[in-house]
């Protein structure tokens, strides 16, 4: 399953792996059904938002999305975040 840029941007403006895990820090399938289940009312509340549904059918509603595949999800939503805030502080920086 690929995640393209653009899909890690949508993540982000609707802050979909914030307080997504318990103190435990695992993620496991009732995680996912949580994520699905905020994702399915921000669907119906945004009707009109493309790639909020690009995200959903190629990503989170996708048929090999499992836990597993969401821990992964959330290990390249981290290094992204990461790229996006050094690449912020060079250009103030500069």
């Amino acid at each position: 399953m690929l995640v393209s840029e653009t899909q890690l941007q949508t993540i982000e403006r609707y802050n979909l792996l914030s307080d997504l895990l318990d103190s435990n820090g695992i993620v496991s399938e009732e995680v996912l059904d949580k994520l699905r289940l905020n994702v399915k009312s921000l669907l119906e509340s945004n009707h009109n938002d493309a790639d909020l549904v690009d995200l959903c059918s190629n990503v989170i509603f996708h048929k090999n999305m499992k836990a597993f595949g969401l821990h992964q999800l959330i290990l390249l939503y981290i290094e992204w975040e990461k790229t996006q805030h050094e690449g912020e502080e060079t250009t103030v920086e500069e």
